[in-house]
């Protein structure tokens, strides 16, 4: 029998502590789907996804991340058109100016209410998600 599972992703939504409203950092995506997307990409084997989350960070946006907490799990099989993955997603904060690297064609910087379209995978959701919990201190519903 064969088995298939899930591939581990983590996405971290950080926030620019340094600037007024604590805006958000995304990329604009190098490769395929394209469009904006928080920050992430695959856990490697033998990495933890708190070490995966800063790694990708650095790799992205060219910038050290402090992680804050764990905020949620999204694993709806069909969040991802690649394939069946499931996310861990981080709360992080960092200083400084990002800039794109990695699989990043372009680094934003943005307000959680002036998001750029389209976004890619689930990342509408995770972001409205995101936006109660920082206003109002709701956590996403299992």
């Amino acid at each position: 029998m064969t088995y298939r599972n899930p591939a581990p992703t983590v996405d971290i939504i950080i926030e620019l502590v340094d600037r007024p409203h604590r805006p958000i950092v995304l990329i604009e995506r190098r490769n395929t789907p394209l469009g904006w997307a928080i920050p992430g990409g695959f856990v490697d084997y033998g990495e933890s996804v708190e070490t995966a989350a800063v790694r990708e960070a650095l790799e992205e946006i060219s910038l050290p991340v402090e992680l804050r907490e764990q905020f949620h799990v999204y694993s709806d099989p069909q969040r991802d058109p690649r394939g069946h993955t499931l996310s861990v997603v981080f709360l992080a904060a960092a200083t400084g100016e990002p800039k794109a690297a990695d699989d990043a064609k372009t680094v934003g910087i943005f307000e959680l209410w002036r998001l750029p379209e389209p976004l890619c995978f689930d990342h509408d959701r995770i972001l409205r998600d995101y936006r109660l919990y920082r206003d109002y201190g709701i956590r996403p519903r299992l």
